[in-house]
Parts: structure tokens; C-alpha cells; sequence
């Protein structure tokens, strides 16, 4: 197979093949964005974490994954910190989208990301992606 890759301006659009184009944009239906939502995915939902991150994780029926964060001050001191870690998790969320199941998550962060570099935390997080996509394929619920 010849893959060739065609990128925009802003890298939100990639086409493979010259067919398929996949969007990379974090659009408004993608975030968890009501009280509702939250208490939904907290009230019954998988747990995947290491010593940085705790990703809750809970199927949905939308066809595609949704992400909230809830970055709190008991964690994270400095807004500037707590902004940074959001958007670095959007901007990887963003990214792998297209890997990950048919699941809102909500992310969490402990103190110990603020010692990591923007690379680590990218790490971290695609091996929790990872974890996600296969507890939720080989899960019925």
C-alpha cells in the first residue's frame, strides 16, 4: 500500500490514501461538559492510573469518546501548572481520539506531574490510552 500523507495549515486534518480524511479537531461535543455528565461516568466507571494521572472511564452510546478534566488545587497549586496540564491532556486526547474506545473519561492528576516534561506526561498518558482500548474490547459493559 502507497500511504501518502497530506497535512493543512493548522495539522487538525490528515488524508491516508487520498480517501479517508480524519479529522484531529477537540470539538464542543467532545467534552464532558454538564454536572450530569460528570456524575455519570463517576457514579460506575473503570479506573486506570499510575503515579501522575487517574483516568475514569465509562461506555457510551455516541459513537465516539468524550473527555472531561478535573484538574483540582489540592493537586495542582498554580493555575499556570493546572492550565498546562489541560492542555496538554486535550491536546493528546485530540490526537489519539480515533484509537480510543466509545467512552467518556474524565482525567485527574496528582502532584507528581508537575516534576514532568511535556514529553512524559504525553508518554504516561498514551500507555493509560492503550490500557483503555483493551480492557474496554475485551469488556461487554
Amino acid at each position: 500500500m502507497n500511504k501518502h500523507f497530506v497535512e493543512d495549515n493548522l495539522l487538525d486534518t490528515v488524508s491516508i490514501e487520498s480517501e479517508e480524511l480524519i479529522n484531529f479537531y477537540f470539538t464542543r461535543s467532545q467534552k464532558l461538559l454538564t454536572a450530569d455528565h460528570y456524575k455519570h461516568v463517576f457514579s460506575r466507571s473503570k479506573r486506570f492510573g499510575n503515579k501522575s494521572f487517574t483516568l475514569l472511564a465509562r461506555k457510551n452510546d455516541l459513537g465516539y469518546p468524550r473527555l472531561g478534566l478535573a484538574i483540582s488545587k489540592k493537586s495542582v497549586k498554580q493555575a499556570v501548572d493546572r492550565n498546562r496540564i489541560k492542555r496538554i491532556l486535550r491536546d493528546n486526547f485530540r490526537l489519539h481520539q480515533h484509537e480510543l474506545p466509545n467512552v467518556d473519561i474524565i482525567a485527574m492528576c496528582k502532584p507528581h506531574v508537575l516534576s514532568l516534561e511535556r514529553h512524559e506526561i504525553h508518554e504516561q498518558i498514551e500507555i493509560q490510552w492503550r490500557f483503555m482500548q483493551k480492557k474496554f474490547s475485551t469488556s461487554t459493559d
